[in-house]
């Protein structure tokens, strides 16, 4: 005879909360006009203490920012956190080399993918998971052309009069 399921309560995660979701911190929005994102990877980050509170706070930048494998490891190179201002002399600096932690595999995949012809590693959003830790979606990305790049404004033109025909239609 087959045990009967009990039907149980999910239970909470570490932190509490219940179906928490990511914190988003940066986006770089001009990644996707200026390339084609062929694949995407999550990356865990070495940080400072201070580097995680100015993160809190919202003070950070990717746009100039660019991924690049050195010495068998994987870099962010450029990004701006800026200083915490509490942290008076323990504070780090704005915009030295982050470490990025990948799994093994992942590393070979992408390490291959990065030195193939054109091809570049751009951070695409920084956010903490709900367990509070900060990871950062490295995309391995393609530089758009000038036609390309018009292209995907057009589309993106034709799809927002589509819904807001759409909208105006329902109201």
């Amino acid at each position: 005879m087959a045990k009967k399921s009990k039907n149980k309560a999910p239970k909470p995660s570490a932190n509490g909360a219940q179906g928490a979701t990511n914190t988003m911190i940066s986006e770089n929005r001009k990644a996707s006009y200026k390339y084609e994102v062929m694949e995407h990877l999550e990356c865990g980050m070495v940080l400072m203490g201070s580097e995680v509170k100015a993160m809190r706070e919202g003070r950070v930048s990717l746009e100039e920012a660019y991924g690049r494998v050195r010495n068998g490891e994987l870099w962010l190179i450029n990004s701006d956190i800026s200083e915490y201002r509490q942290a008076t002399r323990w504070n780090h600096s704005p915009k030295r080399p982050r470490k990025l932690l990948v799994h093994r595999r992942q590393y070979e995949q992408l390490s291959r993918r990065a030195h193939e012809r054109g091809l570049t590693l751009i951070p695409l959003k920084l956010y903490f998971n709900p367990r509070g830790i900060a990871k950062l979606l490295l995309g391995i990305c393609r530089g758009k052309r000038v036609h390309d790049k018009r292209e995907s404004l057009k589309e993106a033109d034709a799809k927002r009069r589509i819904d807001r025909s759409l909208r105006r239609g329902r109201s």
